[in-house]
């Protein structure tokens, strides 16, 4: 039997991923942009708040993103931000932003699943919508 401590969360399911990420990142008044960082089998590792911004945007810098991605060993990774404008339509930035860090994460073969982006009411799947 596994014990507490060896158990994490499989983030196989969109939809455990939209309420985790909405629970998370719903409320925020300002942009924030969150890592989630899992192993090989998809197991979150861990759940990071990386970069804030302000009520409309927030810089990324991948170099940051790749940094924290070897510091927990991650396999894959699940991106999400928040747009406190409640319209959870990805911008063109969002879009440019996850070619580059998955362009970054390539490099040190790490997977991106999906990048999320929470609104009000709905949640956007990058992977959904075939922008991955």
């Amino acid at each position: 039997m596994q014990s507490a401590a060896k158990r994490r969360y499989v983030l196989t399911d969109p939809t455990m991923s939209r309420r985790y990420l909405c629970a998370k990142l719903r409320h925020q008044e300002r942009e924030v942009f969150a890592c989630l960082y899992l192993d090989n089998q998809h197991r979150l590792i861990s759940y990071e708040e990386l970069f804030f911004g302000t009520i409309d945007s927030a810089s990324i810098h991948p170099r940051e993103v790749v940094k924290r991605v070897l510091f927990h060993n991650a396999g894959a990774m699940i991106f999400a931000h928040n747009h406190p404008s409640g319209l959870a339509e990805p911008s063109s930035a969002d879009k440019r932003i996850t070619e580059r860090l998955q362009s970054a994460l390539m490099l040190i073969d790490v997977r991106v699943l999906d990048h999320m982006i929470v609104g009000d009411v709905e949640v956007v799947s990058f992977a959904e919508r075939g922008l991955l």
